[in-house]
């Protein structure tokens, strides 16, 4: 079974709704290819959100809002299988009730903001 494949299809529905609002937005383009990260959103050249493998949604945020996210139950912190957990990266599973497409905006301004001054 391939990546794809094995993502629940409300989740992949999901996630091109928020596509279809974010790819509006100067500078964000969805990325091509195969591998982690095939189908991410990024801005100038910097991913902000992607559909996991796994069918999580999975954002860029600050990691005090991650912290709070996550204190709150909202998501977990992100782990992409390398056993290492990515502290400034959000993942929301198939039940997650969060507005997805405030989160990818919230997490759009944030990529953006940190490629403008170089903090990236």
């Amino acid at each position: 079974m391939t990546a794809a494949a094995a993502r629940p299809a409300r989740q992949v529905a999901r996630y091109e709704e928020v596509s279809r609002a974010l790819l509006r937005k100067h500078g964000v383009r969805r990325r091509e290819g195969r591998g982690f990260g095939s189908g991410a959103l990024d801005v100038n050249g910097r991913i902000f959100a992607l559909l996991s493998s796994r069918g999580e949604f999975v954002v860029k945020l600050p990691r005090d809002r991650v912290d709070v996210l996550v204190a709150s139950q909202a998501g977990t912190p992100f782990n992409a299988g390398r056993g290492r957990v990515m502290r400034e990266w959000l993942a929301l599973g198939v039940g997650s009730r969060q507005d997805w497409t405030a989160l990818a905006e919230e997490a759009r301004e944030f990529v953006r903001a940190a490629v403008a001054t170089g903090r990236t």
